[in-house]
């Protein structure tokens, strides 16, 4: 029990930490992020959907998709996804709140994304479906889930590139390779057998 609740504490805080880093220091600044939520940001930014509802209507059928792997990883991937979603929109009165150059914002935001991406990674749960394809990719073919995220991420930014117009846009570039860099940190000690969950 005791290992359960610490599993949720630890999703719960890596959510707290993907919030804190959209809000405060993304969406201000119209950047992407890779994944579910680069693609969430996208129809924010061009259709004004709400994002946490949208990281959701997005992933259900990746996460149906995953059903039919793993019943684990499915059931850890709804909490990260809930969690994550929930905290991105009762923190959104963040937006705003810093102000600081784009250019150091971009990698701020993305170490404190990776940073919640990368543990919950480590408690075999994600906060969205590219994530959760990662993490059973790198279960079928032993390759970091954080190499996966960080190539899916850019293609991403890409798109949003040539869909927005927006030079800004670039800087998630560095955004994208803080998310990958911390998460494949973090994912690294798992792969080798550091820790023991």
């Amino acid at each position: 029990m005791r290992k359960v609740v610490r599993k949720i504490m630890m999703i719960a805080f890596a959510a707290l930490l993907i919030a804190i880093g959209i809000n405060l220091f993304i969406l201000p600044l119209h950047l992407l992020n890779g994944g579910i939520f680069g693609i969430s940001l996208l129809l924010k930014y061009a259709l004004g959907f709400k994002l946490g509802l949208t990281i959701v209507c997005i992933n259900t059928p990746i996460y149906l998709l995953a059903l039919t792997y793993d019943r684990t990883y499915f059931i850890n991937g709804i909490m990260g996804m809930l969690l994550s979603s929930t905290m991105i929109d009762l923190l959104f009165p963040l937006s705003g709140m810093v102000h600081w150059p784009i250019v150091v914002s971009a990698p701020v935001g993305g170490l404190l994304i990776g940073t919640g991406v990368g543990l919950m990674l480590r408690q075999d749960t994600s906060p969205g479906g590219i994530d959760l394809l990662a993490l059973l990719f790198s279960k079928w073919f032993s390759i970091n889930p954080g190499y996966i995220i960080f190539l899916a991420d850019a293609v991403i930014i890409l798109s949003g590139l040539f869909i927005l117009h927006d030079q800004r846009l670039l800087f998630s570039l560095l955004t994208v390779l803080s998310v990958g860099i911390m998460a494949s940190a973090l994912t690294a000690f798992k792969s080798v057998g550091v820790y023991v969950k």
